[in-house]
């Protein structure tokens, strides 16, 4: 199994702006705190009603031509937001 604490993708610190859209809420503004090849954690305050295992749409803002919108899957919840991991498309 290996060392429980070693991620298969180390995470580096970014913060941008990134648009989260699920039927709950709708569609919220917030922000990454840190990103990996495998999923991003987004805190925001709203988020923390989602449950592991539920699927949002995220699309980051503010860059020069329009991101592409990403499923994603929330891996774990915590008091601030979710750690989400990408969902590879079929």
């Amino acid at each position: 199994m290996g060392n429980p604490n070693q991620r298969q993708h180390p995470r580096a610190p970014m913060k941008c702006r990134i648009r989260i859209t699920h039927e709950s809420f709708g569609e919220v503004f917030a922000h990454t705190r840190d990103l990996s090849d495998g999923g991003v954690y987004v805190k925001h305050p709203q988020l923390t009603g989602l449950q592991p295992g539920m699927t949002v749409s995220g699309q980051v803002q503010d860059l020069p031509i329009p991101a592409p919108v990403l499923q994603m899957e929330v891996m774990r919840v915590d008091a601030e937001g979710v750690g989400l991991r990408f969902v590879q498309p079929d």
